[in-house]
């Protein structure tokens, strides 16, 4: 039985991430193109996906004419069926989903305090 792989953009609790381990999981940095953090995320394929994807908006939301956008990460989610916890503060979420335009379904909009529990729902732990 193979252990459920998260990727993680940078500043990601690590309390999250030591929980997630704990848990079974694996997890495994994620690069924005900017912060070469880890694995850039334009290089996932289908035999590197995540089970989850765990981001701030800050890393995903990038500024015009940047090499990688929010679309771009919603689109590798897309093609490759990896649900995106994207974490904002409760009272934030409508004004994200304003400034993202429309929220695809594999995204899911989590309050930093929850993110382990929404985490374990989706991977099913």
């Amino acid at each position: 039985m193979s252990r459920p792989t998260v990727g993680y953009f940078e500043g990601t609790d690590s309390g999250v991430l030591t929980g997630l381990i704990c848990l079974g999981c694996d997890t495994i940095p994620v690069s924005n193109g900017f912060d070469n953090h880890g694995r850039h995320i334009r290089t996932v394929h289908e035999e590197s996906r995540f089970s989850l994807l765990l981001a701030y908006l800050h890393k995903i939301y990038t500024p015009p004419g940047s090499t990688t956008s929010y679309q771009d990460i919603f689109h590798v989610c897309r093609i490759y069926e990896m649900p995106l916890l994207l974490e904002v503060q409760r009272e934030l979420h409508e004004d994200c989903a304003r400034l993202l335009g429309e929220v695809p379904e594999f995204v899911h909009l989590v309050d930093p305090s929850d993110t382990l529990d929404v985490a374990r729902k989706i991977l099913d732990l």
